[in-house]
């Protein structure tokens, strides 16, 4: 059922570095991508795929910020690093922009990696020159972000938020991440 799998497909921050991601999954994962809704059909999104451990660490060392909210937490250690990440690339051959393919590309490349057991991680917050210069991105790609994927390490779970407001996540003292959501009623704002 989706909703069971909208509920387990949540920002997963740690993961089980030993427990490896093949390139084939990865390429499964894209495929879905490819076969999701885009602007005009245009098609413009490539992706670069890492699951090797030299290439996941350069990539990793050029990812800044992994949780906003959590700003004592520098991000995951070693051992609970992703074990593969697909990079997100916009071709400006293709198209000039492209935030609504961008958005459902990623979507479906987590809910397929949901439903294998899998977690992933949205990040827009990387050194993208660097990166691109590490990797031999060429300029004609407009980084767009890094999907970070692997086996959970950590449980995150859904709470209301609270009565202040406050939509923050966080971590209790047994590391699961409370992530807070609004209530149906508090965003449907006209019915009938």
């Amino acid at each position: 059922m989706i909703k069971e799998l909208m509920l387990r497909n949540r920002s997963y921050r740690r993961f089980d570095e030993s427990v490896p991601v093949t390139e084939a999954t990865l390429r499964e994962l894209v495929d879905l991508a490819r076969l999701s809704a885009s602007a005009a059909n245009l098609q413009p999104l490539k992706y670069l795929l890492s699951c090797e451990p030299d290439r996941n660490a350069i990539i990793f060392s050029r990812l800044a910020i992994w949780a906003g909210y959590l700003s004592d937490w520098p991000g995951p250690g070693e051992g609970e690093r992703p074990s593969a990440y697909i990079v997100m690339l916009g071709d400006t051959t293709i198209a000039p922009s492209f935030a609504y393919d961008c958005g459902i590309a990623a979507q479906s490349i987590l809910m397929g990696a949901t439903e294998r057991g899998l977690g992933g991680c949205l990040l827009a917050s990387v050194q993208r020159e660097g990166l691109r210069k590490a990797l031999h991105i060429p300029g004609h790609y407009e980084i767009l972000l890094v999907i970070a994927l692997g086996t959970p390490a950590e449980r995150v779970v859904i709470d209301p938020v609270d009565s202040a407001g406050d939509i923050r996540y966080w971590r209790d003292d047994a590391g699961v991440q409370h992530v807070p959501k609004r209530v149906l009623d508090d965003i449907i704002i006209g019915e009938g």
